[in-house]
């Protein structure tokens, strides 16, 4: 199953070796809602509002990085935003937790998504699109591998030595950082031929609008992923601690950080075979079927919430639709945009989807307050119905409207 990464340009190797590395020490945002609610005596409501209020703030960054990525060194921007974060982790680490502390975590949080367009353009920029499939599932892969024992360890230090978790996470950011800096050399965007390559085109002194505008399912596109990541982010990164820590008290963060690894190893184990058996389907169809496996995780878990065997087992269902959502997710925006725009668009997607989780994470904390956790699940199974409903909607125009990419 590994030998199918085999071929790529050495570049590729080492991005999805410097996620691999970042990803061994990325132990705070998992880790949010429980450092707000237990540490900080935040409420529930409460915790919703300043995660809202955060992903707001990432928003206008996010698209500020993505640009910066189309008109300036993508590499560059990488290193100067990884640098940024890892002085924020490391003040976090040395002073006493307060408020200070969490602004701090958010700073270094905002620059951590404000170099995903940079990352994402850069891998388009350096693989051709046939490999894109391949490089897009190692950097996932490769970032999964990091994570398989740092939430346990999360959990771990969470009660007496959280100041580790931040050590620990600047750390591995500053070696990614070196990493890319000193090896990644040959940046220049490989040639793209043939009828495929139609879509990819540069088109110089074209607004990012204007793309949107002659690409109209592009925006069908990021309403999908904009469900997708509002379903995972209220059901993975708030409802699930939230409901952890109610029912198993102290004992919720180490659960948490032990079902998070179970994710993480899933994702190792079944991401080469979920790439080499269903990386020629189109990316549509892997998209719905990822928004479809992680609303039966979340069903599993929402209807059997007491048993903790039912835990694991959820979340190995909503891991393998997360693996066919997010190895799909980037090689289906980089085959139909033109290659002048990738920064900029992949910031906008992420924008879009940043502000309707937002939005969504304030409702929920709403409804999570006032109807308690099974009309929250509820609302969120909701919205994972109805993206379902949108992503079948973009695998029947999306062939229509790029047939070239569906030729043979």
């Amino acid at each position: 199953m590994f030998e199918q990464y085999r071929g790529l340009r050495k570049e590729n190797y080492i991005l999805a070796f410097g996620r691999l590395v970042t990803s061994l020490g990325s132990m705070i945002w998992p880790m949010m809602t429980l450092i707000l609610s237990q540490k900080m005596g935040v409420s529930a409501e409460g915790v919703s509002a300043l995660l809202a209020v955060a992903m707001v703030g990432m928003a206008p960054a996010i698209y500020l990085g993505g640009k910066i990525s189309d008109k300036a060194d993508k590499k560059f921007t990488i290193v100067v935003l990884d640098l940024i974060s890892v002085v924020s982790f490391v003040i976090c680490a040395v002073i006493p937790l307060s408020w200070v502390s969490i602004g701090l975590l958010f700073t270094g949080s905002v620059c951590q998504n404000m170099e995903h367009p940079a990352y994402s353009a850069l891998t388009a920029d350096i693989t051709v699109t046939e490999d894109r499939d391949r490089s897009y599932s190692l950097q996932y892969l490769c970032s999964n591998l990091g994570l398989v024992m740092s939430p346990t360890l999360a959990g771990l230090l969470f009660k007496n030595h959280l100041w580790l978790t931040f050590l620990i996470n600047g750390l591995s950011i500053f070696c990614s950082a070196m990493l890319i800096q000193l090896l990644v050399k040959d940046t220049v965007p490989s040639v793209e031929t043939g009828a495929k390559a139609e879509y990819q085109k540069e088109q110089h002194g074209v607004s990012a609008v204007q793309v949107l505008k002659d690409n109209r399912l592009i925006m069908l596109f990021v309403a999908v992923m904009s469900g997708y990541y509002t379903v995972y982010q209220l059901g993975y990164v708030y409802l699930l601690p939230l409901d952890l820590a109610e029912i198993h008290g102290d004992s919720g963060a180490l659960i948490y950080g032990s079902v998070t690894s179970i994710n993480c190893i899933v994702v190792v184990l079944f991401t080469p075979v979920i790439t080499r058996l269903f990386g020629s389907k189109a990316e549509p169809v892997r998209i719905t079927a990822g928004v479809t496996l992680i609303m039966c995780g979340f069903l599993c878990f929402a209807v059997f919430r007491n048993s903790i065997p039912v835990y694991y087992v959820s979340m190995t269902i909503l891991t393998w639709g997360e693996v066919f959502a997010l190895t799909a997710e980037g090689p289906y925006l980089s085959r139909r945009i033109p290659s002048s725009h990738r920064g900029r668009l992949n910031g906008i997607t992420t924008v879009v989807r940043t502000i309707i989780a937002s939005l969504s994470q304030m409702a929920i904390g709403w409804i999570y307050a006032f109807g308690g956790s099974g009309k929250a699940w509820i609302a969120v199974l909701g919205a994972g119905a109805a993206t379902i409903t949108a992503s079948w909607i973009m695998i029947a125009r999306d062939r229509i409207v790029y047939p070239n990419l569906y030729m043979d």
